[in-house]
């Protein structure tokens, strides 16, 4: 597929506490994977800044002016909650995020690319309509869809998402609207305690596929494609958005699933050819988790070739 990568500099100057493990050198690690030959393909574009009005459709309005009023000081670092900070650069790297997610969803609607990669920080799927949460300041994912909705019409939408965290902030968020599909594989005993499989939607349908830690690669691809990928196929969504973490590899500190490399070669490959017969060639993913540095840029590279190929 033609793939852009969309990322920017301003990424690094999001910057928790020392020792937490969403730091800027998991963005690096991830471009140092894609800055070799084999992605000399690979469209590559600066993420612009998102709006105000861009944040409403998934936010609240309190909540947006909070963040956006927030003045941290160069050496200043605000918590919001346990484990989500602002420093003096997160604001615009969050905007960027965001901002990152719209441009893709406009380059798939026009048929600029074919599939997008937005290689961002901090990550997005556990922001909640009025509170930052788990690292997150704003739901990229689940901003992308609703305007995917509201400036093209679209009638249906599929996010997936494969993170070993359950997406909570993003089911939130499309719980209640119509022509929505959220599916979440996550670890059922770790963070943030939700997505059980009762937990199915409002208006919007939610499809949530935990599964214990200690699951083997094979176990977790059989719920993959026997289970996720058909319950896309019979939505059959207009554009297929995901929320790419690759902390469920078998080396990450913060899962306990036993993904291996080659296995999200397979999920890419698997999802490109999904939104080539059924979503016209519209595939936008988004970088959430991934806490071990090597495996996290192999496990990109794997993905973003497999989008490629």
């Amino acid at each position: 597929m033609k793939t852009t990568l969309y990322t920017h500099e301003g990424f690094f100057e999001h910057r928790p506490p020392v020792g937490h493990a969403e730091k800027p050198q998991r963005l690096r690690a991830v471009l140092n994977a894609l800055d070799t030959p084999e992605f000399s393909k690979l469209i590559r574009k600066q993420a612009p800044l998102a709006e105000r009005k861009d944040l409403l459709l998934v936010h609240g309005r309190d909540y947006v002016d909070q963040i956006l009023s927030s003045d941290v000081k160069a050496d200043e670092i605000i918590a919001l909650d346990n484990d989500t900070y602002l420093s003096a650069g997160s604001l615009k790297a969050a905007l960027r995020g965001a901002g990152a997610a719209i441009m893709a969803v406009d380059d798939v609607m026009a048929g600029r690319t074919e599939a997008a990669f937005c290689a961002s920080r901090p990550p997005g799927h556990h922001a909640r309509p009025n509170a930052a949460m788990g690292f997150c300041l704003f739901g990229n994912i689940a901003l992308a869809g609703k305007y995917a909705m509201a400036k093209y019409e679209l009638n249906k939408i599929a996010i997936i998402d494969f993170d070993v965290h359950h997406g909570n902030g993003t089911q939130e968020m499309l719980w209640d609207v119509p022509g929505s599909l959220f599916i979440s594989l996550h670890q059922e005993d770790n963070y943030p305690g939700t997505g059980s499989a009762d937990e199915t939607g409002g208006k919007g349908r939610v499809m949530n596929l935990p599964m214990p830690g200690g699951t083997s690669s094979k176990q977790w691809m059989q719920v993959f494609t026997e289970q996720a990928i058909p319950a896309i196929e019979q939505h059959e969504p207009e554009i297929i958005l995901v929320s790419a973490g690759f902390d469920a590899h078998i080396d990450d500190p913060l899962g306990g699933f036993e993904l291996f490399d080659e296995d999200f070669w397979k999920i890419g490959s698997i999802l490109a050819k999904l939104a080539r017969d059924k979503s016209n060639s519209r595939l936008v993913s988004v970088l959430e988790g991934g806490y071990d540095l090597s495996a996290l840029g192999r496990s990109v590279s794997k993905f973003v070739g497999a989008l490629l190929d």
